[in-house]
């Protein structure tokens, strides 16, 4: 197994094989004295670091207080979901996603040959980015550079991941039962909950 690791502001170590957890999010949706308040209260230790960073970042996208939520439209959200799609059995097997209107929670299984994590992400932002633009009518980024990515270790976690990606909307407070969101997709070997 190859692995590869790169940083800008989040480490980033990606395999050629297994299951990813990822979130990207809207350029905007967080102000940046907010990541830097995030990236001050964490602690030293690199896991329990990651998870608690994780938390307290997606408690900010989720409270949608922040920028632009694009992809709240049908149009956008209807973009990024074909995008999504579109390396499924190609470069990865897709095994669930949601779209917020500001982020998107995605886990995904490497097949064999693949391109990698981060050139798959590349792909799938630059042609959403794209697309969602002349939808928009605007110009300029759309994405967040840097994505949230974490390795899935074990079925324990699978099963977790997947459950809080297809929760996010009960929790964000946008529906009171996970598949009443239509911007959720779950293959349905996956399903849990």
């Amino acid at each position: 197994m190859k692995r590869s690791f790169h940083r800008r502001n989040l480490p980033h170590l990606f395999f050629d094989e297994g299951i990813y957890f990822i979130t990207y999010r809207l350029v905007n949706s967080i102000p940046i004295e907010k990541l830097e308040d995030l990236h001050k209260t964490t602690t030293n230790a690199v896991d329990i670091k990651q998870k608690r960073l994780f938390k307290k970042y997606d408690s900010i996208i989720d409270s949608l207080n922040y920028g632009q939520k694009y992809l709240a439209s049908k149009r956008i959200a209807d973009v990024v979901a074909n995008t999504l799609h579109y390396p499924d059995g190609k470069d990865y097997k897709l095994i669930c996603y949601t779209i917020m209107p500001n982020h998107v929670h995605l886990v995904f299984e490497l097949l064999e040959n693949n391109k990698g994590v981060s050139k798959i992400m590349q792909s799938i932002k630059r042609i959403s980015a794209r697309k969602c633009n002349l939808l928009l009518n605007r110009s300029g980024k759309f994405w967040q550079d840097e994505s949230f990515d974490r390795l899935v270790r074990d079925d324990k976690e699978l099963y977790f991941v997947i459950k809080y990606v297809l929760m996010n909307p009960v929790n964000a407070g946008l529906v009171k039962v996970w598949n009443e969101w239509k911007y959720s997709y779950c293959q349905k070997n996956y399903l849990v909950i």
